[in-house]
């Protein structure tokens, strides 16, 4: 039970509301949430939250603990010692988390032995005077190879290649008998974990993470993959539990962080560094342990890290188009709790009366296995349809996929139908590892849609709906080296513009009028960006909205068709050697950070921006609508949050922000008039427990 704030420092006017938070961070190795959770891993510690990271494997690879290719400390390469090395990564990591908790690396930690539910046993470490930071060491062996044919790991056990998986202790540990999970026991021990420390956010390893565009090899070391899977099953169960809290998921991008434009401000990504070396054992003399194993990975010590110590990616993000107005200024918001979709509600209310209308939800619609980043579209009939993907654990018969679809409103502010299942363009996991990003979509005057992927082979695809309601099958519309979620606007022509980064640009697709061909990809003569976009209608154009690589400053720039020329794909990874076309980027300064932008025209002219900052909280700012000649104030809220914020206008004047806390709850603010402040944050009080359409 956390009694802090679920902002962190709440920026509101009176108490803060009493909230329950636990952050649950699941990895395959130690120092896999130093390089690719963190720096949430620090603004979560530093705020006084929960939290508890789980180790699967003893991350024990060869036994020697020295750089792979010296020099050596000592002057020779140490000898092969698999308990010693994992022990001393085990040390390294105690090292960072007190060193971000207290500033000493040194600090104490209590260690005890707890018994799984798989039938074996565990180390627990909790930090002395922190008992809510926690770090749990499953100690299972690791495949030892990134890619390699290795039977006994966790993808072995995962595919049913290997009975059970037995255990890998360390040198003078806790636990000290030796033990073996079958798959079940597995799935048990962490479903067992998460019993004991009711998460309201799981971060976990990217489950589908594709492969390189240089040489199609898997992006990302198996035990990531195959660690996350076991995750994925384990919420799977666990989220039939009852009672417990109400949880989000964020999934992170592993090693293709190494490939992609730098999200982190020099400061953040210092920060960030700093951890790594603590935890690397870099300066002996600085964090010495006097332990014989060691005191930290002497391996990563030189390790030039590969930008992973600079960046950050969500590999499912939300997205800042959860938030949708209605008629009357009603308002539905829609995430993911619990692997289901969840819809809260705010009813129409008559002219002058909208501060007496009160919020409902969630409400968690019955279909499991929805990720994170749901999409939700307003149609021209006044209903709602939400697109999305879903993971479909199956069997070891059915195997493991993903498809897109979505579920549609019966009727305006009625019950959603059942989900409809969009298939997808992947042949299968074997082939591209089942990596689609989230769904954009277009929508026409008659209602129908198409729905814009990007697939494994980081292309866009699409399907398109017709008149009869049935769709066309999924069609290849080309692209080269397309990262992150395609994003989807409509002119004030009636044309759409659908967009996707690389890790040079932006690319652009355009269909010029509904059921014409989508024509692409065009060059937009866009620089690099850390992936994630917004966009906007702009008159005849759009207006996208991006963060610069290096800063995470807020940039944006007007796109329109006539002014985009066809673009050349990239040969061997590289950017395209051709003119680009003429394009004027606007520097809207920020806070630093990463991650999507909300956006919101009001009736007066101003655009409420809000983003996630280098702290992690959101961050917020007025500026005019179309380019700013100057750079709008940005302000702290203190928010921390899950995802992205989202943002609308309304008819009746104003603006409305909502975003996810760490507890799971949605909280929302708002500003009514000219220039005003926004109102202080309030969360979204249930009159009683969360319903489920079942």
């Amino acid at each position: 039970m956390s009694t802090a704030a679920p902002t962190g420092t709440w920026a509101a006017s009176g108490p803060p509301p009493r909230t329950e938070e636990s952050i649950v961070q699941i990895v395959a190795h130690p120092d896999d949430d130093l390089f690719f959770i963190n720096p949430e891993v620090g603004q979560s510690l530093r705020s006084g939250r929960p939290v508890t990271t789980i180790y699967l494997t003893s991350g024990e690879a060869n036994g020697v603990n020295a750089p792979r290719r010296g020099p050596y400390r000592g002057g020779s390469r140490p000898e092969r010692d698999k308990r010693k090395y994992a022990k001393a990564r085990q040390n390294g990591i105690r090292a960072a988390y007190a060193e971000m908790v207290t500033g000493r690396a040194a600090h104490p930690w209590r260690r005890t032995v707890i018994a799984t539910a798989g039938g074996g046993q565990a180390e627990l470490d909790t930090l002395q005077g922190y008992p809510h930071i926690r770090l749990v060491w499953t100690l299972l062996r690791e495949a030892g190879s990134i890619t390699g044919e290795r039977p006994h790991s966790l993808h072995g056990l995962w595919d049913g290649r290997v009975g059970t998986l037995g255990s890998q202790l360390v040198h003078g540990g806790t636990v000290t008998r030796d033990f073996s999970y079958t798959r079940e026991q597995l799935v048990q021990t962490l479903v067992g974990h998460l019993e004991r420390f009711r998460p309201t956010q799981v971060r976990m390893q990217n489950p589908t993470p594709g492969r390189l565009d240089r040489n199609l090899k898997c992006a990302d070391h198996q035990d990531h993959r195959y660690g996350a899977r076991f995750v994925q099953q384990a919420l799977a169960r666990y989220a039939s539990f009852r009672p417990r809290p109400h949880f989000t998921v964020q999934t992170y991008m592993g090693y293709f962080n190494g490939g992609l434009p730098r999200t982190l401000d020099p400061a953040s990504g210092a920060s960030k560094a700093r951890t790594v070396e603590t935890y690397s054992w870099s300066d002996a003399s600085r964090n010495s342990c006097q332990d014989p194993a060691g005191c930290g990975d002497l391996k990563v010590a030189a390790v030039p890290h590969r930008h992973w110590s600079h960046s950050i990616h969500h590999a499912g993000d939300t997205g800042t188009n959860w938030l949708l107005a209605g008629k009357g200024d009603s308002l539905s918001a829609f995430a993911v709790l619990d692997g289901r979709i969840a819809h809260w509600h705010r009813p129409a209310t008559s002219r002058g009366q909208w501060s007496r209308s009160r919020w409902t939800g969630p409400t968690l619609h019955p279909d499991t296995g929805i990720d994170t980043g749901i999409h939700p579209v307003a149609l021209p009939d006044g209903r709602i349809a939400v697109f999305g993907t879903r993971t479909l654990l199956g069997t070891r018969a059915t195997g493991y996929s993903r498809e897109v679809g979505f579920t549609v409103q019966e009727s305006p502010d009625g019950a959603f139908g059942p989900w409809q299942s969009l298939g997808t363009p992947e042949l299968s996991d074997e082939v591209g590892t089942n990596d689609i990003s989230s769904p954009a979509v277009s929508v026409n005057d008659d209602g129908t849609m198409t729905v814009f992927l990007r697939d494994s082979d980081h292309q866009l695809t699409a399907r398109v709906q017709q008149a009869d309601g049935t769709w066309t099958p999924w069609r290849d519309l080309g692209g080269a080296a397309v990262h992150g979620d395609p994003v989807a606007a409509t002119d004030g022509t009636g044309r759409s513009y659908v967009l996707a980064a690389t890790p040079h640009t932006v690319l652009a697709w355009i269909q010029d009028r509904p059921g014409a061909p989508v024509r692409g990809p065009l060059a937009t003569g866009l620089p690099p960006t850390t992936l994630p976009l917004t966009v906007r209608p702009d008159d005849d154009a759009v207006r996208v909205f991006y963060r610069a690589p290096g800063s995470g400053n807020v940039r944006t720039a007007r796109l329109r068709a006539d002014g985009l020329t066809p673009a050349t794909a990239p040969q061997g990874g590289r950017r395209p050697r051709t003119a680009r076309p003429s394009v004027t980027v606007t520097d809207l300064g920020g806070t630093g950070g990463y991650g999507p932008v909300s956006v919101a025209s009001t009736t007066w002219g101003g655009v409420l921006l809000a983003a996630r900052s280098a702290t992690g909280d959101v961050a917020t700012a007025w500026g005019t609508s179309g380019a700013a000649r100057n750079r709008p104030r940005w302000n702290r809220t203190g928010v921390l949050l899950a995802g992205a914020p989202a943002s609308v206008p309304l008819a009746s004047g104003g603006v409305v922000l909502t975003m996810l806390g760490l507890d799971s709850r949605l909280y929302w603010t708002h500003a009514t008039r000219e220039g005003g402040r926004l109102a202080p944050w309030q969360p979204v009080e249930s009159s009683a427990p969360a319903r489920s359409r079942t």
